[in-house]
């Protein structure tokens, strides 16, 4: 019995149930619905994937093209990719760096997925000047050299920011002054205002389609995320 049919059957009961409501009503509409879940239990992660599903699609609008939109330069993979994944993330974050052979994954097998990253430096007390960096590094179209150098660091402070963006091939007085700069600083004030409207409280967060997904899930659930955003939202 397919999805539709499981519902449709579920639905018959109640439309029944109403028509003879004066037998029972509200209890026996109930007692409907409980027996049908017993007897068939894979309806309900079927049920609560569709209700996170349409929560996410609720706190995606009026914001996706702020989400998917990236700061100029801040992306990996293929800038022009037909499809978008997005990721919050902080240099400091230790299942941000355990993800980083996931997204490699990723990229690699997918080479239409443009992976935009949203810096939301939250842990830690040098995470911001690395977020700022960052920045810095995507706007000498570098972010992706950073990026990796950074992470490759190991720890975030002073010292180790400065040698990610050597590593980088950084103009480090022109990285100072953009990392100073106004639209650095708006930059990161909007990434934290939409990912507490998503309801990220932590890093990594993801967005792929009409999914809202927190923390270092794997890289099945996120392949999965990025088909189903290929195709829709459809889920394969």
């Amino acid at each position: 019995m397919g999805n539709g049919t499981k519902f449709a059957v579920i639905a018959g009961c109640v439309a029944l149930v109403g028509i003879g409501g004066w037998f029972g009503g509200r209890i026996a509409v109930e007692k409907v619905v409980h027996d049908y879940i017993l007897e068939h239990p894979e309806i309900v992660p079927q049920a609560m994937d569709n209700l996170q599903r349409k929560q996410a699609s609720q706190q995606l609008s009026g914001v996706r093209q702020n989400v998917e939109t990236p700061f100029p330069g801040a992306v990996l993979g293929n800038p022009n990719g037909k499809v978008t994944l997005v990721e919050f993330s902080d240099y400091a974050c230790g299942y941000c760096r355990r993800s980083l052979p996931d997204v490699a994954q990723l990229l690699k097998s997918n080479p239409d997925l443009r992976i935009v990253v949203r810096e939301l430096p939250i842990i830690g007390p040098e995470s911001p000047a690395a977020a700022k960096m960052a920045l810095a590094a995507a706007e000498q179209g570098k972010f992706p050299q950073f990026h990796d150098a950074m992470f490759a660091m190991g720890q975030v402070d002073g010292q180790s920011i400065k040698a990610a963006a050597q590593k980088a091939g950084l103009d480090m007085e022109r990285a100072r002054k953009v990392a100073a700069g106004p639209a650095v600083e708006q930059e990161l004030s909007r990434n934290l205002e939409i990912a507490g409207r998503l309801g990220f409280g932590g890093t990594p967060s993801w967005v792929a389609g009409e999914r809202l997904i927190s923390g270092a899930v794997g890289v099945d659930q996120l392949s999965q995320a990025v088909a189903e955003a290929r195709g829709g939202g459809k889920k394969s």
